[in-house]
């Protein structure tokens, strides 16, 4: 049954029948706060001297919720950015939106490389909605991935709203406003009924409400929840019975990771190279991860530094006992000196 929205719903009520994680106990920590007091999870060596740090936290969730390790405030508040897609994309099935390809599914879900593959895609659906590129309200940009965007300039193209990594969300989004009858002039508005459904759904997996609102560099609210809120959202999404509208989000991931990101991206060959796991990116340095038993990880570092953020969360998933050739992948992180491997960004306190 597709949720409605009542003029009395309260933004963080959860909508399902997930637990309701129970408020912190004492203090709230500030997400300031909470950032300048986290712990070094990451350093730079360069010929064996340590160069620079990267503060963070880190934060692994069970499959009922509970936290089961971290490295820093897991409880305070930050901006996931992008890794709440996966969950908005949850938010807009449940609103009734209908793609009919896990690959188009994947796409709603993405901060995508701007490949030729992810724009015809992004085109299917607002061409399935009745609508155009020009309905398209994300900022202008080029797209993402280098190669790709070197070739768009080769081609003498200026930045465009298609082009921008968040393209697929907002055609999603477009057409969610079109099945559900809502107006699509208005759909970044924080109190238009889809962001609201959003925020919602939000709170609803992560057990917590949502603590602010913001706006997005692609022009669309984001909603702050904490790592360990977020973590507990994609270990419900990872973990999800068969049939439900998570395990739909959930298995388009699965399938196609590459519309979720590109061919040359790190989240990629993570969820290919580890069975049953989903994981998104996000700006400054965010990234999310559940695993397939229904526990969740996520990192936020502090300073918003991106070439710490793939090197703690492999850090991270070994902590939980994941292992391979992918996590080896993401630990990798050279530092170059005259071209040549001098050091590397290591993980430390977890």
């Amino acid at each position: 049954m597709r949720p409605q929205l009542s003029p009395h719903s309260r933004l963080g009520e959860p909508t399902t029948g997930y637990v309701w994680w129970p408020p912190i106990v004492g203090p709230v920590t500030s997400s300031a706060d909470a950032l300048a007091a986290a712990p070094v999870l990451a350093q730079v060596d360069r010929n064996g001297f340590v160069e620079s740090v990267h503060h963070g936290v880190a934060v692994i969730t069970g499959p009922d919720g509970s936290v089961e390790f971290a490295a820093g405030d897991a409880s305070a508040p930050c901006f996931p950015r992008s890794s709440n897609k996966p969950i908005q994309a949850l938010a807009m099935l449940r609103a009734g939106l209908t793609l009919g390809d896990p690959r188009l599914l994947a796409l709603a879900s993405a901060s995508h490389s701007g490949e030729d593959f992810h724009l015809a895609g992004v085109l299917e659906i607002l061409s399935g909605a009745g609508l155009s590129e020009t309905d398209l309200q994300n900022t202008p940009d080029l797209p993402y991935d280098e190669q790709a965007r070197r070739e768009w300039l080769r081609g003498g193209r200026d930045a465009t709203s298609l082009a921008q990594n968040c393209s697929g969300k907002h055609a999603a989004m477009l057409a969610t406003c079109v099945a559900a009858g809502w107006d699509t002039r208005t759909y970044r508005d924080p109190e238009h009924p889809l962001q609201q459904l959003m925020a919602q759904t939000l709170a609803d997996l992560a057990g917590e409400p949502v603590a602010a609102t913001g706006i997005d560099g692609c022009g669309a609210p984001v909603m702050a929840i904490s790592p360990g809120g977020l973590a507990r959202a994609f270990g419900r999404i990872a973990g999800a019975a068969d049939g439900t509208d998570e395990a739909r989000v959930r298995d388009a991931i699965r399938e196609r990771p590459e519309y979720l990101g590109g061919t040359r991206r790190d989240v990629t060959a993570l969820i290919r190279g580890v069975d049953g796991l989903i994981a998104k990116d996000g700006a400054e340095a965010v990234y999310a991860v559940g695993l397939a038993d229904g526990r969740g990880l996520a990192v936020k570092i502090a300073d918003g530094s991106q070439r710490a953020r793939p090197v703690v969360m492999a850090a991270l998933l070994r902590r939980a006992g994941i292992d391979g050739d992918a996590v080896d992948a993401l630990a990798h992180s050279e530092i170059l000196g005259h071209g040549a491997p001098v050091g590397a960004v290591r993980a430390i306190g977890i």
